[in-house]
């Protein structure tokens, strides 16, 4: 825990952006899977939805990443983690619902949408320690 706060929060911001680059990434180049989770309420095509999400997780991971926008990033990174709730709720829905679904992926899947809170917390953390 000394390690988080002798750096500001350093390690922690770069975990988080290291996560989103990640996922950011994976919005462009395996964009189907993330086609499938998002909402059939929303109005367009899902894989509008799937790159506008992609482009908000590079942005904030580099927000994240630089000392000077780290606080905007921890505040973008958390509002991003609320945002994209919706999608994680569809998919475990849609899991649920699959006869296809081994047990164990839906039990995953359900297990999944609370890990969005430490997320969120964290994120609201390293905006604090940047100031």
């Amino acid at each position: 825990m000394a390690l988080i706060e002798t750096d500001n929060g350093r390690r922690p911001a770069l975990a988080l952006a290291a996560l989103l680059f990640g996922s950011g990434v994976l919005h462009f180049v395996m964009p189907k899977p993330f086609d499938s989770i998002v909402p059939r309420q929303l109005p367009g095509q899902a894989r509008n939805y799937t790159y506008a999400s992609g482009v908000a997780e590079l942005g904030v991971a580099t927000a994240l990443a630089l000392p000077r926008t780290r606080s905007l990033g921890g505040r973008l990174a958390a509002l991003l983690f609320v945002a994209v709730f919706p999608a994680n709720v569809q998919m475990t829905v849609d899991m649920l619902n699959s006869k296809k679904a081994p047990r164990a992926v839906k039990v995953g899947s359900v297990l999944r949408l609370p890990l969005q809170i430490p997320l969120i917390t964290q994120a609201l953390k390293v905006s604090r320690r940047a100031r």
